[in-house]
């Protein structure tokens, strides 16, 4: 579930804060509580919050990788700054989402309460007194972050709840062919000759003269060159086209398989995830850009992984994930 979301939130490249500080938007004052890292609009984010998610991303990687992960670095960055400015990034994505919710007046219902209410005490429950005192959470607080998980999941429901479902086996249909690419016309004129000869094999006479080292492809539509894509998509199977002029030289396909069911059946999960992620974007973009956003940059200056074999916390999104996730 925090999976799902979270890719969605980062596809719309919108990291409110990280990056993006020099945008007149994002205004640096005082006037903060203590321990504020940032406001939204009317919505702020305290360190006990940044601390749960940043700790709980920490434990995870470091049960995969070993905790020498934050020794390496990436784009001129350390390993923990950029687990912070995602941290940063996703909680500001929430909180903006909660105000989108507020917006549509989206609410979340008795028993959803209930199970925040649940998740709340199951994973401070989960937690050591040291734990307890480092990240600085308590129930109360703990509640509200489930809270707005909540609500940002379920507003993101509502707004790909209109992009339709169904996708056709033509718009996601995949075609394997083989192909030979020349560089010039002559050189394909010479090749389809030698094509059309008795007994001729497709495939030989491709990898002896194309351009390419390989010369099979499997591809559905919007992957190729448009020209190469509508002549290869109107063969029937053992097919071959004439020769086709695309971008980067002369084409002639031979069509081996009109119609993969498994490959066609990804594609169709991934236009729809495609579309998904446009209909939210489109709408969560648009809200966004007119929400002002404070950033405290004292207090996240200050924000460090903690350091400590007793804080091993690892199950925040797990603990919701068992009280959120239908089956």
């Amino acid at each position: 579930m925090k999976c799902a979301l979270t890719a969605v939130l980062l596809l719309s490249v919108l990291f409110l804060f990280s990056g993006c500080r020099e945008k007149k938007q994002i205004i640096l004052t005082t006037g903060f509580k203590k321990n504020e890292v940032f406001r939204i609009d009317t919505k702020n984010c305290l360190m006990p919050e940044v601390m749960v998610y940043l700790t709980n991303m920490q434990n995870q990687y470091e049960s995969i990788y070993g905790e020498e992960i934050w020794e390496t670095a990436k784009s001129g960055s350390s390993m923990e700054e950029q687990a912070k400015e995602q941290v940063l990034a996703e909680l500001a994505q929430i909180k903006a989402m909660v105000l989108l919710a507020e917006s549509k007046g989206i609410v979340l219902t008795e028993m959803e309460e209930d199970r925040v209410t649940a998740a709340a005490r199951e994973y401070y429950d989960s937690l050591t007194e040291t734990e307890i005192s480092v990240l600085g959470a308590d129930k109360q607080l703990l509640e509200s972050m489930y809270r707005e998980y909540a609500l940002a999941q379920k507003v993101y429901a509502q707004i790909i709840g209109s992009v339709n479902p169904e996708i056709s086996d033509d718009e996601a249909r995949t075609i394997t062919v083989l192909a030979m690419r020349l560089k010039t016309q002559d050189e394909a004129r010479t090749a389809m000759e030698e094509i059309q000869q008795e007994g001729a094999d497709f495939m030989a006479i491709a990898e002896r003269v194309s351009e390419d080292t390989e010369v099979t492809f499997s591809f559905g539509k919007g992957e190729r060159d448009a020209a190469v894509e509508k002549a290869a998509f109107e063969l029937g199977k053992e097919e071959v086209s004439g020769i086709i002029r695309a971008e980067d030289g002369f084409y002639i396909l031979k069509c081996i398989n009109t119609f993969d069911e498994a490959q066609t059946k990804a594609n169709k999960e991934r236009i729809l995830q495609e579309l998904k992620s446009e209909a939210f974007a489109s709408e969560y973009t648009a809200f966004v850009d007119t929400l002002p956003r404070q950033l405290n940059e004292e207090v996240w200056n200050q924000v460090v992984m903690i350091q400590d074999e007793a804080v091993t916390t690892s199950t925040f999104f797990a603990v919701y994930d068992r009280f959120f996730t239908v089956e």
